[in-house]
């Protein structure tokens, strides 16, 4: 009975995010895995059961204070580095291993910046003036600048007491208690109408929605609309009313509806396409074309149609520019159409056969060209190679490690 009874409590000791409960902490990992700290807990991701800290950073004995992930590419020795608080120390690791000398003085890295803080979040030079982490105690807010060690405080009273801050795709989000509401990380505004239930969006819960409801379709049922990659490295893949949008293996695969992104679009697309930081959208006849901005706008005078901006006639089914080319290459039924981009008007300059048809998305980067129909993809060198082939290479399936999707 005795053992049993050992056995029950530390099985209800372990907390359930589902119940509302407020985090202490949360950043994204340096694979961008979001990491949610209470107590002696953690959660890996937006769903599964709490795990022990300890069991990923076995130096972690108890509550978090603050945490955040650091954005400075001009010294790799601390970009993409864990940073933990806890009173007067700081924790820093790399592939969950602590880095030699911490724990330290809260004061020996970031001079300025009190102990027993409520939050941390970086941000990166463009979001912030410069490349910052914002540290949160009560209501002041400490904007550390990493290249100068310099500290300006600033007080937002009318943000709530956050225990925790989460930047995920370049916004920012206090968390209080089990609810969240989103700010600029600059001058401190709420974006929007809030507070909202963190379990309708940042985890699955039953009988919550958002986060709840999206399931990863499985790979060998994926179905592409389109694909591209901006000029920023952005990769998004469209599908139905849906895309995924994965910024660099920092951050991972994140699923949302078009219009959040693209307002004007409704009902899907049929090929996209980036060119000169902007991005091509094509519906039926029509084009959006949106500057490639953090939050997408939609060029003035546009939608036009594909005939007018890209002399093509009739339905469109994929469409890539490769980086550093000036040519957008069109796929329709078995032909693909190339169109220079630099001219005015834009004409098109080859039209050839190939060897496959009904091409689903095309995809083209550092690695070469990807065509994808239903769940299987056809990989090409370059536009050359794929424009000479006469016999289709043998498809490839679509993975796990490619998108979103389960093996």
């Amino acid at each position: 009975f005795c053992i049993f009874f050992v056995c029950f409590c530390r099985y209800a000791a372990v907390p359930d995010r589902c119940t509302g409960i407020e985090f202490d902490a949360i950043t994204p990992d340096d694979k961008g895995n979001a990491l949610f700290f209470k107590d002696g807990h953690i959660w890996k991701g937006f769903h599964g059961p709490a795990q022990l800290s300890s069991e990923h950073f076995k130096e972690l004995t108890g509550h978090v204070d603050a945490a955040f992930r650091m954005h400075n590419t001009g010294n790799p020795d601390d970009h993409d580095h864990i940073y933990l608080f806890m009173g007067d120390k700081v924790f820093s690791y790399f592939n969950q291993s602590l880095e030699e000398g911490y724990p330290k003085q809260i004061q020996e890295d970031f001079p300025g910046v009190p102990a027993h803080l409520d939050a941390a979040v970086e941000c990166p030079k463009g979001e912030c003036i410069a490349d910052s982490v914002l540290f949160f105690k009560g209501q002041d807010v400490y904007v550390y600048d990493i290249t100068t060690k310099t500290v300006k405080t600033k007080a937002w009273s009318h943000l709530p007491s956050c225990t925790s801050i989460f930047r995920w795709l370049e916004h920012y989000y206090c968390f209080h208690g089990h609810n969240f509401t989103r700010f600029h990380p600059v001058t401190g505004e709420v974006v929007g109408e809030y507070p909202k239930d963190t379990r309708n969006y940042f985890m699955r819960c039953p009988n919550f929605g958002h986060g709840s409801n999206h399931k990863p379709v499985k790979c060998s049922e994926v179905k592409l609309d389109a694909a591209t990659t901006d000029d920023t490295g952005r990769t998004y893949f469209f599908s139905g009313s849906s895309y995924m949008r994965q910024d660099t293996h920092r951050d991972g695969f994140h699923n949302f509806p078009i219009i959040r992104g693209w307002k004007e679009v409704t009902n899907g697309v049929d090929a996209v396409f980036s060119y000169t930081n902007k991005i091509y959208l094509i519906k039926g006849d029509q084009i959006y074309i949106y500057k490639a901005d953090a939050h997408f706008t939609l060029i003035e005078g546009y939608p036009k149609t594909v005939k007018e901006e890209l002399g093509i006639e009739g339905h469109v089914d994929a469409a890539f520019v490769c980086p550093t080319e000036n040519v957008a290459h069109i796929f329709q039924g078995n032909r693909m159409r190339d169109v220079d981009l630099t001219a005015t008007p834009r004409i098109i300059v080859q039209d050839r056969p190939l060897p496959l048809s009904d091409i689903d998305a095309g995809l083209c980067g550092a690695d070469g060209i990807k065509l994808f129909k239903g769940s299987q993809y056809y990989s090409y060198e370059s536009p050359m190679i794929l424009a000479m082939g006469r016999i289709a290479p043998r498809p490839a399936h679509i993975t796990s490690a490619m998108m979103a999707c389960e093996d």
